[in-house]
C-alpha cells in the first residue's frame, strides 16, 4: 500500500509569499558561503544537502490524500484543493479515453474539504465513475450546492462523469475498492468522520478535523481502539496544545501532543502530522516536527518508537 498526499493544509489553501521565498534564497546563499560550483549536478547535490525548510515546501493545497492499493480503482480521502493536481495527474496517466472509477471518502462538508471537486478534471469526462462516500445524510446536497449559481459557473448537472452518493454507517465495516473501511464519528462543528482502511495486513487511519478533549478519557479510549496498531495515522495537528485547550478550544482541531499520546497508547507505527495551520511557514512546520519528535522520545517510556513525519504536498509514504 502507498499513501500520497496531494493537499495537507487546513482551513484554506495558501501560497508562499515573496518574502518567504526571499528568506529561502538568502539561507541557501549563506549556506553556500561563496562556494563555486562547476556543474549543474554539483549544484543539485548541494541543494539536496540543505534543510527541508530551505530547499523544500510543505505546499499550500487543502486536504486531499490518495491511498494506492491492489485495486485499479482510485481511493481518495477528502476533496480539498489538492484534488486539482490529483486530477491532472490521473488525466496524464490514463487520458480521457480510458474510463476510471474514483472513490472519495469525505470527512465532512466544510468548504476546504470539498472545494477541489469543481477543478477535478475527471468529473467532466464521460465514462468516468465518481463515488462519494460519507456519513453525512446531506452529502449530495452539499456537493450540488457548491456547483450551483452563484457559487460556481458550471452547474453540477453539466458534469460528464457518473456520480453516485454512498451514505455509510459509522462503526460498520465495508468492502470498497479492495479495502476494508470503517468510519468513526469525530468532534467537529457539523460532525466529521475518520476512516480506517485495511488491506493485505496493512492499515491506514485518516483522522482530520477532530478535537480531543483531555478530560474525556472514555472518548480518547475509543480513538485508541480505532487507531490500534495502524501502520500510519494521518492526524490533525493544526494547533499547539496550549491553543487547543484555551483560545481555540471548541474550534474542532487537535495538536501534535495529543496526536503523539494517542498513537503511543494505540501502538501505532507511524504518525503523519496533517491539516497544517495556514499561517505557519515551512520553517515553523519543520520546527514543530522537531519538537514533536523530541516529545515522543522523552515520553516513550519503554514503548516501541513512534515514527513521526510531517505531511507535505507530493509526499508518498510506502507501507
Amino acid at each position: 500500500m502507498r499513501v500520497k498526499f496531494w493537499g495537507t493544509r487546513g482551513s484554506l489553501p495558501v501560497a508562499a509569499t515573496a518574502g518567504e521565498v526571499k528568506k529561502k534564497i538568502i539561507a541557501a546563499l549563506e549556506a553556500a558561503n561563496g562556494r563555486q560550483f562547476t556543474s549543474n549536478s554539483e549544484i543539485a547535490t548541494f541543494a539536496d544537502s540543505l534543510p527541508f525548510a530551505v530547499v523544500g515546501s510543505f505546499g499550500g493545497n487543502s486536504s486531499c490524500v490518495e491511498l494506492i492499493g491492489a485495486s485499479e480503482e482510485h481511493v481518495i480521502c477528502d476533496i480539498g484543493s489538492g484534488a486539482r493536481p490529483l486530477g491532472h495527474a490521473k488525466l496524464a496517466a490514463y487520458g480521457p479515453g480510458k474510463p476510471q472509477t474514483y472513490h472519495f471518502f469525505v470527512s465532512h462538508l466544510h468548504w476546504d474539504h470539498l472545494m477541489g471537486l469543481p477543478f477535478f478534471v475527471p468529473i467532466y469526462i464521460p465514462g468516468n465513475r465518481i463515488v462519494m462516500h460519507g456519513c453525512h445524510p446531506d452529502l449530495e446536497a452539499a456537493v450540488r450546492l457548491q456547483m450551483s449559481a452563484p457559487c460556481f459557473p458550471v452547474d453540477f448537472s453539466q458534469i460528464g462523469a457518473t456520480v453516485e452518493f454512498d451514505i455509510l454507517e459509522p462503526g460498520r465495516d465495508y468492502e470498497i475498492a479492495g479495502f476494508k473501511v470503517r468510519a468513526k464519528l469525530q468532534l467537529h462543528s457539523g460532525d466529521s468522520y475518520g476512516y480506517r482502511f485495511e488491506q493485505a495486513e496493512k492499515s491506514v487511519v485518516y483522522s482530520t478535523d477532530s478535537e480531543h478533549k483531555l478530560e474525556n478519557r472514555a472518548e480518547q479510549h475509543t480513538f485508541i481502539d480505532f487507531f490500534r496498531k495502524a501502520d500510519l495515522v494521518i492526524f490533525d495537528t493544526m494547533y499547539s496544545l496550549a491553543d487547543a485547550i484555551t483560545v481555540k478550544a471548541d474550534w474542532g482541531h487537535s495538536s501534535n501532543i495529543i496526536a503523539v499520546e494517542l498513537c503511543q497508547d494505540a501502538e501505532v507505527v507511524r504518525l503523519a502530522m496533517f491539516h497544517h495551520e495556514p499561517i505557519h511557514d515551512d520553517a515553523k512546520l519543520c520546527s514543530l516536527l522537531d519538537e514533536t519528535r523530541r516529545f515522543e522520545e522523552i515520553t516513550r517510556d519503554g514503548r516501541a518508537p513512534l515514527e513521526i513525519l510531517s505531511a507535505y504536498d507530493g509526499l508518498t509514504v510506502e507501507l
